[in-house]
């Protein structure tokens, strides 16, 4: 299954966190503890976990365009709560196992 992750520097990471999960779990499955967060998007699952200046997302889809699209759907909403100071997100593949 292909995947992916990003390794997002910013300020506040775990508020971002918790942003992005509360906004998501209007319609979606999500779960939410302290530093971690998942949101079951039909395309494929996104985790995320804060720490320390920066907010870690992992990407996993059925395939390599639900994978895409699923990157682009996360990065847009978090530029969109990041937008005073917009981070940069580059999604890396990573390696199954």
């Amino acid at each position: 299954m292909p995947h992916s992750e990003a390794r997002v520097v910013l300020e506040s990471p775990g508020r971002y966190l918790g942003q992005i999960c509360k906004h998501f779990a209007h319609k979606l499955p999500v779960t939410l503890e302290e530093a971690r967060g998942s949101i079951a998007f039909p395309m494929g699952t996104c985790r995320l976990e804060a720490a320390d200046g920066l907010l870690v997302l992992r990407a996993e889809a059925e395939g390599a365009e639900a994978l895409e699209r699923l990157q682009e759907v996360v990065a847009r909403h978090l530029l969109r709560f990041a937008f005073r100071t917009p981070p940069e997100i580059d999604w890396l593949a990573r390696e199954a196992g």
